[in-house]
């Protein structure tokens, strides 16, 4: 896990770039939609990390203990 977590970070987003990149070799307007995709899986990954942070905020707040994953 050392090791692993930093070379995610670094390999991912030079993937995308790569994937990019290729799809604007094979044809221009592709990678258009291939960053529009992106875009909206980031928007939609960052609403949620928002929401999460939001409620997390509010339940410290009100004083609700914290919840615990897997205690359904």
């Amino acid at each position: 896990m050392r090791i692993g977590k930093p070379l995610l970070l670094i390999i991912t987003p030079l993937g995308v770039a790569g994937g990019l990149y290729e799809a604007y070799r094979l044809a221009g307007g592709l990678v258009l939609l291939m960053a529009a995709l992106i875009g909206m899986l980031c928007a939609a990954f960052a609403q949620l990390v928002y929401t999460i942070r939001r409620e997390q905020r509010d339940d410290r707040a009100r004083g609700a203990p914290p919840e615990r994953p897997g205690q359904g």
